[in-house]
């Protein structure tokens, strides 16, 4: 069999690049990870600390804390790596949900992308599940309470809770949970991780790439670089993500566990605070009411537990599935390969900027301590505040949303018939004044005039 050379046009727009910053995240959190995987001791046997920590010297901590600040102070650049692979671990949550945001708001998420969108959103999904298990290793202080908190939360849930914990653990509490984070962090998440986007990448190899409306562009002719190209230029961002993060890791100290000191069972931390990726589940518990269960059926339902999760996890399935839910709505099942602007799909941009409400709404609750000391704003006084933000946030938003989108759309259809306002004024003849409209340029005809036709036809 005669193999053929396959050329391939990319179109060029600066949403692309968040892809190539998730890629060098990827690539950091890797390398370090391989690196740290020598030193670290997935234990929670009890030693005596014997390294260059003074403070510490003589004092019974886990193997798993012993070995962090071993490669913290003891190994040659080791707190460097390991710091480098804590901040990447924060940047790639950012970077897929700017990439969610941008494909939500375009309609790249239509078919044939629509299995695209669901991994996406997996990728994401996994990318918290590896933060979360990795906040846990250090075994310091504050991995402790974060972790026994999300404990109490598993034990929360009815009927399969209790076991589930037990499973999770190998026990009771703290178990073997080190143990059971260390794999699930070296090996089920980046396994799954690589399997998603594997599939991924292999199915936009078999499409056109998506592209926004322009002169000449239509929905089989893609118009950009030659795939090398394109390559060369990503490259670039990929070396300068690599290096941003290498800088922070040397110039800003994250998750200084010789300050928090050992895990303890019988102690918690103060303040403590989850990575800000995971801050919406934190903040969706601080806003339930107080004392709100549920007697029944012979025991006792914690529905301040059972309801944040039940919304986020709502939440979280509605986004995965917005493609499927859109086109049945919609009842278009037509292929896209031209992406929208966000005003030529007012419902839809209402609805994605009522999401990004409800989603800041409770990452804002997951900080209402850090606010109390750092302002001096009452905790009381801000939960009243994200709670009525939290319900009526949401419906606002969408109306003042969608009302915008409309107006821009009109505006965009004036310009189209009458062309757009220049700013000089003339004096006619009468002595009347007028302003001189001048027509659309062939490239902003072409995308307006597409984006009316597309408009119209959901309209």
């Amino acid at each position: 069999m005669k193999l053929r050379p396959v050329t391939r046009t990319v179109p060029l727009h600066w949403s692309t690049l968040l892809g190539v910053v998730s890629l060098g995240c990827f690539f950091v959190l890797a390398v370090t990870g391989v690196v740290l995987l020598f030193f670290y001791e997935p234990s929670t046997d009890t030693v005596r600390y014997d390294g260059g920590y003074a403070l510490l010297q003589g004092v019974p901590v886990s193997k798993a804390y012993a070995s962090t600040l071993h490669i913290s102070f003891d190994v040659p650049g080791g707190l460097l790596v390991r710091q480098a692979h804590h901040w990447a671990a924060l940047v790639l949550p950012a970077s897929l949900i700017l990439q969610m945001l941008s494909t939500f708001f375009t309609g790249g998420f239509r078919r044939p992308r629509q299995w695209s969108w669901v991994l996406l959103g997996l990728t994401f999904l996994l990318a918290l599940a590896g933060g979360w298990s990795g906040y846990g290793l250090p075994d310091d202080m504050l991995a402790g309470t974060g972790l026994r908190i999300a404990q109490g939360i598993l034990v929360g849930i009815p009927l399969v809770g209790t076991w589930a914990s037990f499973v999770l653990l190998g026990g009771e509490f703290p178990g073997h949970l080190v143990e059971r984070m260390y794999w699930l962090h070296v090996a089920v998440v980046p396994a799954l991780l690589v399997l998603v986007l594997g599939v991924r990448f292999r199915l936009a190899l078999r499409r056109l790439p998506a592209q926004f409306p322009a002169r000449g562009r239509t929905e089989r002719n893609v118009v950009g670089l030659p795939l090398a190209a394109v390559v060369v230029r990503a490259s670039g961002l990929f070396v300068i993500t690599t290096g941003v993060l290498v800088l922070l890791a040397g110039l800003v100290t994250i998750n200084p566990v010789w300050k928090y000191g050992p895990s303890s069972t019988a102690h918690a931390s103060a303040g403590s605070q989850p990575d800000w990726y995971t801050g919406f589940l934190d903040g969706a518990l601080r806003l339930v009411p107080s004392g709100w269960d549920l007697t029944a059926f012979g025991g006792t339902l914690p529905l301040a537990v059972l309801v944040p999760q039940a919304v986020v996890g709502a939440f979280l399935t509605v986004v995965l599935l917005w493609p499927f839910l859109e086109a049945r709505a919609t009842g278009d099942h037509r292929e896209h390969h031209l992406l929208d602007r966000p005003r030529d799909r007012p419902t839809r941009t209402a609805f994605g900027v009522s999401g990004l409400v409800l989603f800041l709404s409770l990452w804002a609750a997951g900080a209402t301590d850090l606010v109390t000391t750092q302002f001096s704003i009452a905790f009381e006084h801000q939960v009243v505040v994200l709670r009525t933000l939290l319900v009526l946030g949401p419906l606002v938003a969408f109306q003042l949303t969608r009302q915008l989108c409309l107006a821009l759309v009109a505006k965009d259809r004036e310009d189209a018939e009458h062309g757009y306002e220049t700013g000089r004024i003339m004096r006619g003849v009468d002595g009347g004044y007028a302003e001189i409209h001048a027509p659309l340029d062939e490239d902003h005809r072409a995308v307006v005039a597409h984006e009316l036709v597309e408009h119209d036809r959901v309209a």
